[in-house]
């Protein structure tokens, strides 16, 4: 029975730790961070450009970029 108990508590608290570990990011670097170009391939969103064009990794047309937000 206390083996259980034992067993139960350090998989609690394990489980807390796994919880408490996630990356959080600088709120002052999120909002300083703009995107890159107008235009973007939806596959490949690091792959921008300022004018409409395709993607040169996939050749997809690249989407204009919501910058209204």
């Amino acid at each position: 029975m206390k083996i259980r108990f034992i067993l139960f508590a350090l998989t609690g608290l394990l489980a807390l730790a796994a919880c408490n570990t996630a990356p959080k990011k600088d709120a002052k670097a999120t909002a300083t961070e703009k995107p890159k170009g107008k235009y973007y391939c939806t596959m490949h969103p690091e792959i921008t450009s300022d004018k409409p064009g395709t993607c040169s990794k996939c050749g997809m047309e690249l989407t204009e970029r919501d910058t209204e937000k």
